[in-house]
């Protein structure tokens, strides 16, 4: 099984050189790298061409402009070959070498996509956890929560893409949101659930920058239940961040 691994970059260069070690470092070597590149006006693209001969022919990158973070992984699905698809964000990293390995070992004929657990750490102290989102309780019923598997550790067929459609590009912060409701509820792809820490986040990321980023998140989940025929309102969304509460680690 042949994995794609995207990772969406824009003047990254202080942190992608870790989030392409940790590619590099995976023990499973059917691994196709992509990185789509937002023309980085930093030295981003002079670290990934330090790391490209590393590859030995199973990285492939490209640098445009482009319209956002969505835009750019909806790219690099489509210059995907693999089998399966997963996205790493520029700023982390896998939280093991054996992720992808445990992750391919996971699938069966029946099983459309795998996910499990992150945990996020504050920037330059990689050995204290802020923060562990475990998806261990999700069902596609808790969506219309707010809740939805750790994007970072979703890996899904491609042929479930090329069927359910890409990332919607006119979302501010929630399309990952509405991709999971589409692929669930939509779709109704089977998943399996890992009890494994997939990926370490650095803290700080667009759907948790100030409080009207929080609010925006709400209200592009409200609109990507809705538009999947899952009701839902603002105050069921919102109840997630009470429960993130309990995933602080202080």
């Amino acid at each position: 099984m042949k994995v794609s691994i995207i990772t969406a970059t824009y003047n990254s260069s202080a942190t992608i050189g870790d989030t392409i070690q940790s590619v590099l470092n995976q023990t499973y070597k059917g691994i196709e790298y992509i990185i789509v590149d937002g023309s980085s006006s930093d030295s981003t693209l002079e670290v990934v061409r330090q790391y490209e001969p590393l590859f030995e022919g199973r990285m492939k990158w490209i640098s445009e402009k482009d319209g956002g973070l969505y835009d750019a992984m909806n790219k690099g699905i489509k210059m995907a070959t693999g089998d399966v698809i997963g996205l790493l964000n520029s700023d982390d990293f896998f939280t093991s070498n054996d992720v992808i390995e445990k992750a391919v070992a996971a699938f069966d004929d029946s099983t459309d996509a795998v996910y499990g657990d992150v945990h996020y750490i504050h920037d330059g102290v990689k050995e204290k956890c802020v923060r562990y989102y475990s998806s261990k309780k999700f069902c596609p019923s808790r969506l219309r929560y707010g809740f939805m598997p750790a994007h970072p550790s979703f890996y899904c067929r491609r042929e479930v893409y090329e069927r359910a459609g890409l990332y919607k590009t006119d979302y501010a912060i929630g399309s990952d949101y509405e991709m999971m409701v589409r692929l669930f509820c939509v779709h109704k792809i089977k998943a399996r659930y890992l009890p494994m820490d997939f990926v370490t986040m650095r803290t700080g990321g667009l759907s948790n920058r100030d409080f009207r980023s929080r609010l925006q998140l709400i209200q592009d989940d409200v609109r990507g239940c809705r538009e999947n025929g899952v009701y839902t309102n603002a105050l069921m969304i919102s109840s997630k961040f009470l429960f993130k509460i309990f995933e602080l680690r202080i």
